[in-house]
């Protein structure tokens, strides 16, 4: 199966706080959409890593991708090296995804931005035909994605491109309220963390409205590009 788009996160329920709204758009434009994560995010204060699991399955669910894998790489101890490189070079040349959506290149959690160098390296290293993998018993071929884009977390970062999620919006929250042990609960007993207050619940939309309002839409979710985008005609970008 070849994938549009890619969205690779640090921890479950990156990419359905950060680019759910893009994923979900082009899911119903038709395009097939696949879902990475690095870790299960056990290090994680509230929940465990079965309860990840299943909202992570629930929220792929929701989002309409075709496939969601976790490599069960250690949360928090990951590394930028030659066998994390290797694992994710596989899942690229596996599915061959046009784009890359990833962690922010720079983050409150170390895993953010320490993801977002590891999946940038290995969308590069993926493209060397000398480098060899195998998957099912089978030599892969060299692929490497058109573009990689780092969406933006918790800190308000200044975005390169900008993508209008306008009805879309109800479809992202939900994906992100499918983690049910992670976010705001008034009737939770779990310890309290930075993600966990109704501040951080409606930052979401509050983000995504004034994203929205910079480009006279109702919401947006805004990317980092690591070279320039291209477009053919001025006019596309009205």
């Amino acid at each position: 199966m070849k994938l549009d788009i890619l969205a690779v996160g640090s921890h479950p329920d990156d990419v359905e706080l950060s680019c759910s709204g893009t994923i979900a758009k082009e899911v119903d434009r038709g395009k097939k959409v696949g879902i990475l994560d690095l870790t299960r995010g056990e290090l994680g204060t509230r929940g465990t890593a079965e309860t990840r699991d299943k909202e992570a399955k629930a929220a792929a669910e929701i989002l309409g991708v075709v496939m969601r894998h976790n490599l069960e790489f250690s949360d928090g101890f990951f590394q930028n090296n030659t066998s994390h490189q290797l694992e994710i070079i596989k899942i690229l040349r596996k599915y061959r995804p046009e784009i890359v959506l990833c962690n922010a290149v720079e983050d409150r959690h170390i895993d953010h931005g320490k993801g977002a160098k590891l999946v940038s390296d290995a969308c590069f290293l993926s493209g060397l035909r000398k480098i060899e993998t195998i998957n099912d018993g089978k030599s892969q071929k060299e692929w490497r994605p058109k573009q990689v884009f780092h969406y933006i977390q918790w800190k308000n970062l200044e975005p390169d491109l900008v993508v209008d999620i306008t009805g879309y919006m109800d479809k992202k929250l939900e994906s992100v309220l499918a983690y049910k042990t992670q976010f705001f609960d008034q009737n939770s007993k779990e310890p309290q963390t930075p993600i966990s207050s109704a501040n951080f619940l409606d930052s979401i939309t509050y983000r995504a409205r004034d994203l929205g309002r910079l480009i006279n839409t109702e919401h947006a979710e805004g990317f980092t590009a690591e070279r320039y985008v291209a477009v053919d005609s001025l006019f596309d970008l009205i």
